[in-house]
């Protein structure tokens, strides 16, 4: 069963995203800033306009490190997007070294539990991606991983995410720059699951333009036609 995951930031995204076939939205604010924890209000009016699984981001700046008053905030905020009804999370943090920060990373893995969880893009930024999947991996509640293989877009990371699909398939949520070229490569190595934010907006990412419905709807087709999903 494939997957498709539309970034989304307002109401009439998340309905325009569920006009279009996507199976789950993930909820930002600030697309421009690579996500940011979105208002728990805006989430509540989502919830109200859609049955889609809702994966809210957790990160109150740019860049993948936090500390240690960012993580009691955004502690609190997943509290309140859970009862305005958010069903997962996306969030994930590097130490100094570029390492996982496994103790910020948990912080949050223990608030939100029993729900779902996405470790975001932070991967591919490691000082080391191999030994970043390998502890993510582990850790509680975890079901997937948005990963382009590169900090540099999915063209870039392509060798990488191939590589990784032979043992890390089913936790690979493929994202950041997918392009329509790339679904059938990455369906024939074993990805299922796919993340599209500007490829589903009329003309690119900012505050103002909305998600396209008819974009949405062409890229459910196309991961639908892939012989191997």
């Amino acid at each position: 069963m494939s997957l498709l995951e539309v970034i989304t930031q307002t109401v009439a995204d998340v309905e325009a995203a569920e006009d279009g076939g996507a199976d789950r939205v993930e909820v930002v604010a600030d697309v421009r800033a690579g996500g940011l924890s979105p208002d728990p209000r805006i989430v509540a009016g989502m919830r109200r306009a859609t049955s889609l699984p809702m994966r809210v981001m957790l990160r109150a700046k740019t860049g993948f490190r936090t500390t240690g008053p960012e993580l009691d905030r955004l502690r609190r905020a997943a509290a309140e997007h859970a009862a305005a009804g958010a069903d997962g999370f996306v969030f994930g943090f590097l130490d100094s070294a570029g390492a996982v920060d496994v103790a910020a990373t948990t912080k949050l893995v223990d608030a939100v539990a029993p729900l779902p969880w996405t470790f975001h893009r932070a991967v591919d930024n490691a000082a080391c991606a191999d030994d970043a999947w390998l502890t993510v991996a582990d850790l509680p509640g975890l079901d997937a991983v948005l990963s382009a293989g590169s900090p540099r877009g999915v063209e870039a990371g392509m060798e990488t995410l191939l590589r990784r699909a032979a043992s890390r398939a089913t936790l690979m949520l493929a994202g950041g720059g997918l392009r329509r070229k790339h679904v059938a490569v990455l369906a024939a190595a074993g990805v299922d699951a796919f993340h599209v934010g500007v490829a589903v907006r009329r003309r690119g990412v900012s505050g103002t333009n909305a998600v396209d419905a008819g974009l949405v709807r062409e890229w459910r087709t196309l991961v639908d036609a892939s012989p191997y999903l």
